[in-house]
């Protein structure tokens, strides 16, 4: 047998389908072997692998084992005369193991190698080649003199940023995501070391080769994309920690002889796990930062409306008021998840404000000497309770309209290309806007089909991306081999955009940060928030009070704009919301018969008043069916609240194309 191929997997489903798909591409003329051993996921990777690759060699663990552990179970069961230990979120070029094997067989000094790898924006992944991290090496990298100076022989060496990426050279070692390895050299080091739970394993794979006489290669002339930390995200584990860990596990190992070094080395990688841990947590810590400086400023409005001036209460007590009133806030806030869940919602903030100051006040009747501030506690609450939330409220609006309408262009144009368009149209999130096809050749440039326009070919892309504007480039890995998407890929990289993929399955869009559903939301049997009669009471509040506030300026309506304005025609319609027949925002259709039940005509069911806008109301399509329309009437109706509300009227304001 040629050729075993070990995939260890950890909730990545979509990812490890369209792996799997790309490796059995590229063994169509080898004789090989795939083992997947999965982790304990529990977003149904077992049942996929079960239903569409059964001749995959499953092992499903009920724990996680960790990924050396994990490759160390099929490495001890596979055949091949050579290994390949790859990552579940990577793509393979189809030309990638045979051009492995025919290096192997004209080197046979190479004991473990790898290829090209790339990031999901053509970018090299520096991981890929590296140095070990002797103690000048990890000095140069965990004090940042490796950033600093790339291009120095000195201090570049950790990840070789000083060398040509598409240059095959020797190298210290390689990165755990791409590891081929000859069957020879595995009988005599073993596997890999089970101390490392995930990374470092590879560094210490790699060291022991070289001491067993082989050597490791970095072998550019292919390539594949790793999705970098898939698994890592959809999991509770402290990647940060564990990876610090392992570069100190692995110094400790092999270089126990430079023992007045190590205490050095180890402050330099507490310092980095720190950083590291900022880093990965900046979110949050810019969230405790905004909110520090408005209690602390709410603070200070409360004492000027109350006192009338600044510095009017004893010294002693600005310490206590300030840090403990930021703190008391801060933990609140830590407790109801609005920092350590990332909310963008105001309602986890809003409820840790209200208990701090009923905390807080409460807490001015048992200290006396802080008596004096009962007053400017409640008109600091009062202030909190509109800035926290508030700044929220926004950033979540302003982030959901920057997300919307990414123009996109659809590389192929074929069965698999205009079923991607359509389920694109249909998604309710307006996440893409499908400005037209890219086709694999330029006979067609100009053509439509299905009302999208082939705008150019696989060889103009980077002209189109241009002229188009275009943020968000979608692969149909029907129509491209993965050489050639990896090929645009490479030549566009320097292009501000993001690359994505949509397996043969059309089940999901895979890009670098997220992996997107394709499917439509099943609608039926399921509770709406419309019908609840606590979102029912605050929405016709809502719909009130805004709209007394905009007939004060109904004359001038009447005055200023021309019969045929649209803004008239729906400014004119007010009246009928504040009589109740009408909202706001609601469902797109104005039959009257509609307006007054408020019923769907297909299910019966109640969706709500009609809107003068809404979700298909603010989409710019003009083509939109009655089942897309009807999509969206249903997708608003479940998600229904204040909030959303809210941001749809922002959305209309801010975007003209809405019907």
């Amino acid at each position: 047998m040629d050729l075993s191929i070990i995939i260890v997997n950890y909730n990545v489903r979509a990812f490890l389908e369209n792996a799997l798909v790309s490796i059995q591409k590229a063994m169509r003329n080898l004789e090989g072997e795939i083992f997947v051993v999965d982790n304990a996921s529990d977003d149904g990777s077992v049942e996929m692998l079960q239903t569409k690759f059964p001749n995959v060699q499953l092992t499903a663990r009920k724990e996680n084992l960790g990924f050396a552990k994990a490759n160390n179970l099929a490495l001890n069961k596979a055949k091949g005369k050579y290994f390949l230990l790859i990552n579940p979120d990577t793509i393979v070029q189809e030309d990638t193991l045979e051009t492995m094997m025919k290096f192997f067989e004209q080197h046979s000094e190479v004991g473990l190698a790898t290829c090209k790898v790339m990031n999901p924006d053509g970018t090299l992944q520096l991981a890929c080649r590296r140095s070990f991290p002797t103690p000048f090496v990890a000095f140069s990298k965990l004090f940042g003199f490796s950033d600093m100076f790339p291009q120095s022989k000195l201090f570049g060496k950790y990840n070789l940023t000083y060398l040509p990426e598409n240059e095959t050279r020797e190298v210290d070692a390689v990165s755990g995501s791409f590891m081929f390895l000859r069957r020879a050299v595995f009988e005599k080091i073993g596997g890999l070391d089970e101390d490392f739970f995930m990374y470092g394993e590879d560094l210490d794979w790699c060291y022991r080769v070289q001491h067993n006489g082989w050597k490791v290669f970095y072998v550019p002339t292919t390539q594949i994309i790793h999705y970098k930390g898939e698994s890592t995200r959809r999991s509770s584990i402290d990647e940060v920690k564990i990876f610090y860990n392992s570069m100190q596990l692995f110094v400790k190992k092999h270089f126990r002889s430079s023992v007045l070094f190590l205490p050095f080395l180890q402050f330099g990688i507490l310092l980095r796990s720190w950083l590291a841990f900022i880093g990965k947590n900046k979110t949050t810590v810019f969230a405790m930062a905004i909110d520090s400086v408005f209690i602390i400023l709410s603070l200070i409005l409360a004492e000027y409306f109350w006192r009338g001036r600044l510095n009017s209460f004893p010294s002693y007590a600005y310490p206590a008021i300030y840090i403990f009133s930021v703190g008391v806030i801060l933990f609140s806030e830590f407790l109801t998840g609005a920092l350590t869940k990332r909310k963008t919602i105001s309602s986890a903030s809003l409820i840790a404000v209200i208990a701090s100051f009923t905390l807080l006040s409460a807490l001015t009747f048992f200290f006396k000497e802080y008596g004096f501030s009962r007053m400017v506690t409640i008109l600091a609450g009062m202030f909190t309770l509109m800035l926290l939330p508030g700044w929220r409220l926004i950033a979540h609006i302003f982030f959901r309209m920057k997300q919307m309408g990414k123009r996109s262009v659809i590389v192929g144009v074929t069965k698999s290309g205009e079923e991607i368009v359509r389920k694109l149209r249909s998604r309710v999130d307006h996440s893409y806007d499908v400005v037209g096809f890219i086709d694999t050749h330029r006979q067609r440039i100009g053509e439509k089909v299905n009302g999208v326009e082939i705008l150019g070919s696989v060889d103009t892309i980077g002209r189109v991306i241009q002229e188009q504007k275009v943020s968000d480039v979608i692969f149909s890995t029907d129509a491209l081999s993965y050489t050639d998407i990896l090929s645009v890929i490479a030549r566009s990289r320097d292009r501000n955009v993001s690359y994505r993929l949509v397996p043969s399955s059309l089940e999901a869009v895979i890009g670098k940060t997220s992996i997107d559903e394709l499917e439509s939301l099943p609608f039926v049997d399921i509770a709406y928030n419309i019908h609840q009669p606590f979102n029912r009471f605050v929405k016709r509040m809502f719909d009130i009070f805004l709209s007394l506030f905009l007939l004060l300026f109904y004359p001038l309506v009447k005055l200023f704009f021309s019969e045929q304005s649209s803004a008239k025609k729906k400014i004119l319609l007010i009246p009928k919301i504040l009589n109740g027949e009408m909202s706001f925002v609601g469902r797109s259709d104005f039959t009257h018969a509609a307006m007054i039940s408020g019923m769907n005509g297909r299910t019966g069911l109640y969706l709500g008043k009609a809107g003068l806008t809404g979700l298909a109301q603010i989409n710019s399509r003009n083509d939109m069916n009655a089942e897309e329309i009807e999509t969206y009437n249903l997708y608003y109706a479940k998600n229904q609240s204040l909030l959303l509300d809210v941001e749809i009227l922002i959305k209309s304001f801010f975007f003209t194309g809405q019907k």
